[in-house]
């Protein structure tokens, strides 16, 4: 199995939230010797359990996985150190004789292996603070309808107040004078055997059902605690990497201002309009589709993987 691993192509299952990346992963892990490598802008964070739906202890005491819990909620993560940390993390996956699988769903990360990321340029508190005040004064979607006019490609894949994207995209645009789409996926492909499996519900209501039980199951596990907790640590802000995740987000302004009944509803929405996003990306990358809700979804998987390992 060594020189199977050794030679496999860099696979990756990725897909929108709740799609059940994680479940067919350990189906995967039944059949090869294999290491996950986490593809998730939010499992990065130690702390943030239950709201990003972290792998249990008893399925990676199971399965070794890597990118997790690796930061402090109060520190930022990019696609490049992500990009840095799988080409230290693959080769070491396979002196050890088994086979690194790639999961998640932050596509920005997927498409930074698969098409590769230009240089851009560090960020500017000066501009940063001008796009703040902006943003303040006007709203962010004023300022994503003004992204749209300059770089039309990234503002599509934004939400309008997806405030941190949107203030990076227009601070690329200050600093360089070109949209930030016109830097992406310039450089050859860092990884050019990466095969990717994309997770597609033919279903959009299935895929909204499991995200508002998943959403129901995180308040029952207590959600709401786990942000109290991080809130009262008194060095984290909701304009943080971290506290913009999806859920967190709404979960700190329902504490801010006591509506937590509403929580879940907010959650779901903005859960869904994650999935959407999700779905998007995930269309304008070359993969191979699997139904997720169809009831062939592992065995259909299981024979795709068995197929590139065969041939490798």
């Amino acid at each position: 199995m060594a020189d199977s691993a050794q030679g496999s192509p860099l696979i990756a299952l990725v897909g929108p939230t709740a799609s059940g990346k994680s479940a067919l992963a350990m189906a995967l892990a039944e059949r090869w010797p294999l290491e996950v490598i986490s593809v998730d802008s939010a499992l990065v964070y130690c702390g943030m359990d239950i709201g990003t739906a972290k792998p249990s202890a008893a399925e990676r005491a199971r399965v070794p996985h890597h990118l997790i819990d690796i930061l402090d909620p109060a520190q930022a993560y990019s696609a490049a150190q992500f990009v840095a940390d799988v080409t230290r993390l693959v080769p070491q996956i396979r002196a050890r004789g088994r086979m690194p699988l790639l999961v998640g769903g932050t596509m920005l990360y997927v498409r930074a292996l698969q098409q590769g990321l230009d240089p851009l340029p560090p960020a500017d508190a000066t501009v940063r603070a001008e796009l703040d005040a902006r943003a303040r004064a006007l709203g962010w979607p004023a300022l994503h309808a003004e992204l749209a006019r300059v770089d039309p490609i990234t503002a599509a894949r934004l939400a309008p107040n997806d405030a941190q994207r949107v203030q990076r995209a227009l601070e690329v645009w200050h600093l360089c004078g070109r949209p930030l789409s016109s830097l992406h996926g310039q450089q050859p492909g860092a990884w050019p055997d990466l095969r990717l499996v994309g997770l597609v519900p033919a279903s959009r209501t299935w895929l909204h059902d499991r995200i508002a039980r998943r959403l129901d199951e995180m308040v029952a596990a207590g959600f709401l605690d786990e942000v109290a907790a991080l809130r009262a640590r008194g060095d984290l802000n909701p304009n943080l990497p971290s506290m913009r995740c999806v859920g967190y987000r709404q979960a700190w302004e329902a504490l801010d201002n006591g509506e937590t009944r509403t929580l879940q509803g907010r959650a779901v929405a903005a859960t869904r309009q994650l999935a959407k996003r999700q779905l998007t990306w995930l269309r304008s990358m070359a993969h191979e589709p699997i139904a997720c809700d169809g009831p062939a979804a592992e065995a259909e998987l299981i024979d795709r993987v068995a197929t590139w390992v065969r041939r490798s």
